[in-house]
């Protein structure tokens, strides 16, 4: 199977290739150390004795936010890290927050046999740690072949990934025989690797790291100072979270809704992508609403909708907050982004039914209280109306989101365990 998945590698990406540079120039930065795409990492310093090298890789912005807590405990533990990531809004906040924390940055090579192995043998790490999705067959053969260990840590399936999986048991087996550990984090995901055929004997169910995320609160005079720059005038704030096409028009409808019912609130979107932003922009004139985007720098006065189109900002944006959508939520979108951060925070949540990706999380916080999910964008418009009028159901939502935080942290310190007892064997 590995020898046809190298066969057909370079025919599918030749075939990929102009629509993912599209999009690769639509979002900017990937110029930048484009060779390393292709493994051309730059030579580290030689390996010192006793010191172990992990290579770790997180693909983008969620997982880096994640991974903090992780590289300061293994640098405590005196182990080296070269941290790897494929978006290029990852690549900029590794570089901005985990520089003193690893021995290098850089990207992720395309998993072509001679790109892993020029990259594996400039690297030449003692263990490799792959965050949640993150499971490919080439890499995964190269530690194979080297008798590196392979942790898979707060390792998901998505429903699209499983059921593609499930009807390929071939194309399972290549994604998961070369994981020494699978460290899930949720039970639903321990059932269904499972259920792909991974031996039970490789699964330790640690929970989700990202549960553990500690976010510091931003000083009453930096979140005043935030909302000027942002145009937002004092009073309510709705948040879309992380939006994609279509809920941006659906949040301003549930907006306007609100300002016609006599709340004074303001919105504030933060797409998952920014370079949609002239698409927001359209939509916003079409609206003839005072705007303002972030990327513009500061704005000159107060405005009725401010878009977060940067990168890295979404936990202090959150923080403004008195009600959050998180987005990729509302149909015809079916995985959903993370609440997790909202929740952290402690804000009340509202989310449609396609949270596929975070199913139980999201399922857990309905029944726990603290979160609500819409059908469609009509359901949305009426609980924005009515949380947006009612603070003590907001007070609610919010109390019971930071308990369902507390109540679920611990994934860190089991996941750096296992991590250490592996680097412990070599």
């Amino acid at each position: 199977m590995l020898s046809l998945y190298r066969l057909l590698f370079l025919p599918v990406l030749l075939v990929l290739a102009p629509g993912y540079l599209l999009r690769m120039r639509r979002r900017g930065g990937y110029g930048s150390q484009f060779g390393q795409r292709f493994g051309g990492h730059l030579q580290l310093p030689a390996k010192r004795p006793g010191v172990k090298r992990v290579w770790l890789q997180a693909v983008s912005v969620g997982e880096m936010l994640a991974i903090g807590p992780l590289l300061e405990g293994l640098r405590a533990d005196g182990a080296e890290v070269y941290l790897t990531t494929t978006t290029s809004t990852g690549f900029r906040l590794a570089a901005d927050r985990y520089a003193p924390l690893t021995l290098g940055i850089g990207y992720f090579p395309l998993d072509w046999w001679a790109f892993s192995a020029r990259a594996w043998r400039r690297i030449q790490p003692d263990l490799i740690v792959l965050t949640e999705g993150e499971r490919w067959p080439e890499h995964l053969h190269q530690a194979a072949g080297r008798g590196v260990p392979v942790l898979s840590i707060n390792a998901r399936l998505s429903d699209r990934s499983f059921h593609r999986l499930r009807r390929f048991p071939a194309a399972a087996r290549l994604m998961t025989s070369g994981v020494t550990r699978v460290l899930p984090c949720s039970v639903q995901d321990e059932r269904r690797f499972l259920e792909l055929g991974v031996p039970a004997a490789k699964i330790f169910t640690t929970g989700n790291i990202k549960l553990d995320v500690r976010i510091p609160p931003l000083a009453e005079a930096a979140r005043a100072r935030l909302r000027r720059e942002l145009g937002l005038a004092d009073g309510i704030v709705l948040l879309g979270s992380s939006t994609w096409p279509g809920e941006e028009a659906a949040l301003l409808e549930a907006w306007q809704a609100a300002r016609a019912a006599g709340v004074a609130v303001r919105l504030l979107i933060v797409p998952r992508h920014a370079e949609r932003r002239g698409e927001i922009e359209r939509l916003l004139r079409a609206a003839s609403v005072r705007f303002h985007f972030r990327s513009t720098g500061a704005a000159a006065g107060d405005v009725d909708v401010a878009v977060g189109d940067t990168t890295g900002e979404l936990r202090n944006l959150t923080q403004l907050a008195d009600l959050v959508f998180v987005g990729k939520s509302l149909a015809p979108h079916t995985e959903g982004q993370t609440p997790v951060e909202a929740a952290v925070l402690a804000r009340p949540i509202l989310y449609g039914p396609g949270m596929g990706n975070f199913r139980l999380l999201a399922r857990d916080l309905v029944a726990r209280g603290a979160a609500r999910e819409v059908a469609d964008a009509a359901a949305l418009k009426a609980a924005v109306v009515t949380l947006l009028q009612d603070p003590a159901a907001r007070a609610v939502l919010a109390e019971a989101a930071g308990k369902w935080q507390r109540d679920n942290t611990g994934a860190l310190a089991r996941t750096l365990a296992i991590i250490r007892e592996e680097l412990a064997k070599n």
